[in-house]
């Protein structure tokens, strides 16, 4: 995380506050601001409230992070690695050999690494925020779509397009939409107990497999193969046709 300095003469009023420089207190304020805005949301909580959430100096925040929209701005930024991960992971398969397994990878690219994130320490609280402030039109969470959420969008509706010929690229950002919402909710509603009777839990590790064997389904019901693609018993996998290159273009799509 790049650190903004501050002028000389705030670097005199901070001096006594600070003490030895701790860089655990910049990511405790990280870390207290991600939790606060998952519960509260954004305009919900106060830059003193951080704080004291962090237990740190109040001035440390602006310090170390600027106005609170920077701040909202930094978290998104520190999970970018799980972005990073399932672009990784879509290139891979992109690259492999053609398969009739094409497009239930391309959605184990787009789910397990979520997943993963999702059972860490922080996970509960991001996925809180995303759930929560993300479908907010606001001129945060536009900025925060814009750089790190419509460049993975736009890569994986080529993916889906590519797996499924025959259709236009427009079915393929709604069936993106499709599979995005029940990936959100199964990050974020904490039911599972209820709704199963004691049986299930929220965000159980083999619940993996169902979302991603629903969401291929999902796919393939809205987007099917022509009938002279469709596999059969004797048929040999049929070739499928590459993705164009990620697009980056800042069309809302997530």
């Amino acid at each position: 995380m790049v650190t903004r300095p501050a002028s000389p003469s705030s670097r005199a009023r901070l001096a006594s506050a600070r003490g030895t420089p701790r860089p655990d207190r910049q990511m405790a304020i990280l870390l207290a601001a991600e939790k606060l805005f998952a519960q509260h949301g954004y305009h919900g909580v106060s830059i003193r409230q951080i704080a004291e959430e962090a237990q740190v100096p109040l001035a440390l925040v602006g310090y170390y992070y600027g106005p609170k929209s920077e701040l909202f701005h930094a978290i998104f930024e520190h999970w970018q690695g799980t972005i990073q991960e399932r672009l990784a992971l879509l290139q891979q398969v992109l690259a492999g050999p053609p398969t009739e397994a094409f497009l239930r990878q391309v959605v184990e690219a787009f789910v397990r690494p979520v997943l993963v994130q999702r059972a860490s320490t922080e996970g509960e609280y991001y996925a809180q925020l995303v759930g929560r402030e993300l479908a907010r039109q606001t001129p945060e969470t536009h900025r925060v779509l814009t750089e790190f959420f419509d460049p993975l969008a736009h890569s994986f509706i080529d993916a889906i397009h590519a797996a499924r010929p025959g259709h236009d690229r427009a079915r393929a950002a709604w069936a993106y939409q499709f599979a995005l919402g029940a990936l959100l909710h199964h990050i974020t509603d904490h039911r599972a107990p209820t709704l199963s009777r004691g049986r299930n839990q929220v965000c159980a590790p083999e619940a993996a497999a169902l979302l991603v064997d629903f969401i291929t389904a999902g796919i393939a019901a809205v987007m099917p193969l022509p009938s002279s693609l469709s596999p059969s018993p004797t048929a040999s996998p049929s070739p499928r046709r590459r993705a164009p290159s990620p697009s980056t273009t800042s069309r809302r799509q997530a």
